[in-house]
């Protein structure tokens, strides 16, 4: 299967997604975050630095309920991240 690459507004939100969680983690490490979701440090440090702008929603699903957060709460700060930084016209490009 050939996967398209991924349009800006799609890597500027795994950015988000990405700072979503590096802020919910907090000061709880990386590796005990990881395991705890059933992911590699390696995978969530990916996640969080951006570099897999799109994962696996088991994966969000897994790391949010370990750190507490609803996935109603991560899509949200993630879409306000997303006003803020660009005015909204990603919202109003993927509603098109």
């Amino acid at each position: 299967m050939v996967r398209l690459p991924l349009t800006p507004a799609e890597v500027a939100r795994g950015r988000r997604l990405g700072a979503v969680l590096r802020r919910a983690r907090g000061d709880r490490s990386m590796f005990e975050v990881a395991v705890a979701a059933g992911v590699s440090p390696e995978t969530l440090r990916k996640i969080e630095s951006g570099r897999v702008a799109t994962p696996a929603f088991a994966t969000v699903a897994s790391v949010a309920g370990v750190l507490g957060l609803s996935l109603d709460q991560v899509w949200a700060d993630v879409a306000e991240a997303g006003r803020a930084t660009d005015g909204g016209l990603e919202e109003s490009v993927s509603s098109a």
